[in-house]
């Protein structure tokens, strides 16, 4: 279902076990070579690709495309909110549907620099809620759903998510192939080892002049495809174990 297709009757005549999906992405510089609405292409379809599978059995807010994308920033075209401001963004819209009396909620990522305050507004929310044991709130970002994404398509060389990469690059080319630009002529940048396991404070022009990550010139419409295909099946999946949940319990 999707939230922006229904009235205030509508949404109150639902159970409040159903699973309430908030897909977050971001607006941001990606390369050279694809859109700065990459993540929220991306995201979007995955989502709808979600929706159209559960069908009524999961509802789905509108994509929020604003983003913590400051470290995109010496990159024309980038969108950022505060981090502060965008962490009491995802904290009002979880406690926004919790006052509605839903009690299943998921913040679906599309943006790695969401993932810090994504994680923090699932815990600052349920810190808040502390006495209440039916809430399930949950945060994820989709392409880390599947074990083994790379193998979605025998031609992937890259085994991990970059940034305007190869995985990104191919489901462009499978969405809107025309705002792809040159992406064969893009020289690869190296993920490196920043300090791991650590985890280091970084600006993009800290590890790519282009602002890329990965090597997007293998990348095809095909393998988009197949990521496409790979990424919504483990969103239908962590869903269905949302449904699935007895409402009490630890495991899900």
């Amino acid at each position: 279902m999707n939230l922006t297709e229904l009235t205030w009757p509508d949404v109150a005549a639902l159970d409040r076990d159903t699973p309430v999906i908030f897909p977050i992405a971001a607006l941001e510089q990606h390369g050279r070579h694809i859109p700065v609405f990459t993540d929220s292409m991306l995201m979007g379809e995955i989502a709808n690709r979600a929706e159209g599978t559960l069908g009524a059995r999961a509802l789905f807010a509108p994509l929020q495309w604003l983003g913590n994308s400051h470290h995109h920033m010496d990159f024309p075209g980038t969108l950022s909110a505060e981090p502060r401001v965008y962490l009491d963004l995802l904290c009002g819209l979880l406690e926004n549907f919790i006052a509605h009396g839903f009690r299943r909620l998921l913040l679906l990522n599309g943006h790695g620099g969401n993932d810090v305050p994504g994680k923090q507004a699932v815990f600052e929310v349920r810190q808040r809620h502390r006495e209440r044991n039916d809430l399930l709130l949950l945060f994820c970002t989709y392409w880390n759903l599947d074990a083994d994404p790379h193998t979605a398509h025998p031609d992937l060389h890259q085994k991990q998510m970059g940034h305007a990469c190869e995985w990104e690059t191919s489901m462009v080319l499978r969405l809107a192939p025309h705002l792809v630009k040159n992406h064969t002529g893009v020289p690869p940048q190296e993920f490196g080892n920043a300090f791991e396991p650590a985890s280091r404070g970084w600006t993009m022009t800290d590890r790519s002049e282009h602002g890329h990550v990965g090597d997007p010139r293998s990348a095809s419409a095909e393998k988009g495809e197949a990521l496409f295909g790979e990424f919504t099946k483990g969103t239908v999946s962590l869903i269905e174990r949302m449904i699935r949940w007895n409402g009490e319990s630890w495991e899900g």
